[in-house]
């Protein structure tokens, strides 16, 4: 691996770091703002055990996003106390690692898949989760500046007790 493939490798995992971190932090701005305008959010649900939903837009998922304006939307929502699943928020603490690359990366795009896990705790019902998976993320270089243009997140315990949201993938 070259020096400037582990230079854009590092930039991606610096990018995923701070993710987590403005999640945690409640960062809302500038966590929607890694992403780019156009991004795709997904996160696709299981058919079977082993088989994940293929298509967004004919399929059932979890969340899915065509744009940084759902996600802006979501934000508002949480911000709002207009979204149940965010009263109170839950404190979480996000773990990323594993991070690898799925392409050979170059100077406007890098494919990266990491694993994850969000550990939660919801205050209303003095309870805590984790929730864990993988991630699949596509970043491109807009401006001179990385952002999150895809990003497929697999939630493998998707049998989980109380509502989900952005916060806590």
């Amino acid at each position: 691996m070259s020096l400037n493939e582990v230079e854009l490798l590092a930039a991606g995992a610096d990018l995923l770091a701070r993710e987590a971190a403005y999640l945690d932090e409640r960062r809302w701005d500038e966590w929607v703002a890694l992403f780019a305008p156009d991004c795709v959010y997904w996160v696709p649900t299981w058919t079977a055990e082993g088989t994940l939903t293929t298509n967004p837009q004919t399929e059932l998922s979890l969340m899915y996003f065509a744009g940084r304006g759902g996600l802006e939307d979501r934000i508002v929502r949480i911000r709002s106390g207009r979204s149940p699943a965010a009263l109170p928020l839950p404190r979480t603490t996000h773990m990323v690692g594993n991070i690898l690359p799925l392409e050979k990366p170059n100077s406007e795009r890098i494919r990266l898949r990491s694993s994850w896990t969000c550990n939660a705790f919801f205050p209303l019902m003095n309870s805590s989760h984790t929730f864990f998976g993988r991630a699949e993320y596509e970043l491109a270089l807009r401006g001179g500046v990385w952002s999150i243009a895809k990003k497929k997140t697999i939630l493998e315990n998707d049998r989980i007790p109380m509502p989900i949201d952005i916060y806590c993938l």
